[in-house]
């Protein structure tokens, strides 16, 4: 099994545990219970004029194993939003990222940025799961998902007022995401078969996303010539993790970023 076989494997282990704590009635109507923003405030940061950042609060990840032994995710959550940070990305799979659905709640009260919850999506009770905890955003990976089942799962999104963003890492995967309807693409410069990184990729997926897309580069961001480069080729959003989980200090790299992409 591939790197990602296996994390969806374990994503639809959780989900029937979780199923039998919370039914999926009971978590669907706690979700519709719940008010749908008029505007969604993630959709609003990453539209916004210029780049925007989307930074990311992960513990450990299947390639790199632990990144921040200490890990205060709620002093790092605070740190992003001092430093400009656009919207806030939350690991919540356990087993090889070491995240939780609990820290996406000590994070969800402590900051008032949008939140992205970040897992691998299987079943749609993840998705009004995701609504109770708080989350402004999902992510759905077209690599796990058929064009159809994206096409439901973002109908699913929007009648809840959640945003999703929508990761492809191929020219398939791009335009799978494309015919299903979304309304934000993420083009993933790593592989999450292997998790290999090829920071070229964003670059030549670019030309495949319609001008009325949303365009939202992720990984392997090392620095601000990065942010500079994926500027200049029209990305609206990027979204980092490692390189600012790794940083001494990390608003005064957040603010490198920033002025790198102006």
């Amino acid at each position: 099994m591939t790197i990602l076989e296996q994390l969806a494997a374990e994503a639809a282990k959780r989900v029937r545990r979780d199923r039998e704590k919370i039914s999926f009635g009971e978590m669907k109507a706690m979700a519709k219970a719940l008010p749908a923003p008029e505007k969604n405030p993630f959709l609003q940061a990453v539209s916004k004029p210029g780049m925007s950042f989307i930074c990311e609060v992960k513990k450990a990840s299947p390639s790199k194993g632990v990144i921040d032994p200490v890990f205060d995710y709620l002093e790092i959550a605070r740190d992003y939003e001092k430093a400009g940070a656009d919207a806030v990305s939350c690991l919540t799979e356990p087993k090889w990222f070491l995240g939780s659905d609990d820290i996406f709640r000590e994070i969800r009260k402590a900051t008032a940025l949008p939140m992205i919850r970040k897992d691998f999506v299987v079943d749609e009770y993840q998705l009004y799961q995701a609504k109770v905890l708080g989350a402004d955003c999902v992510l759905l990976i077209c690599s796990l998902l058929d064009t159809e089942t994206m096409a439901g799962y973002l109908e699913i999104c929007e009648n809840l007022g959640l945003a999703a963003l929508s990761e492809a890492h191929d020219s398939v995967e791009t335009e799978s995401a494309i015919r299903a309807g979304a309304r934000m693409i993420g083009v993933n410069n790593r592989n999450l078969r292997d998790f290999t990184v090829d920071f070229d990729n964003a670059a030549r997926l670019r030309e495949l996303i319609p001008p009325d897309r949303l365009y939202v580069a992720e990984s392997g961001v090392k620095g601000p010539a990065d942010v500079a480069a994926l500027r200049k080729i029209g990305a609206d959003a990027v979204l980092m993790g490692e390189v600012l989980m790794r940083a001494e200090n990390r608003g005064e790299m957040i603010r490198a970023m920033r002025e790198a992409a102006v």
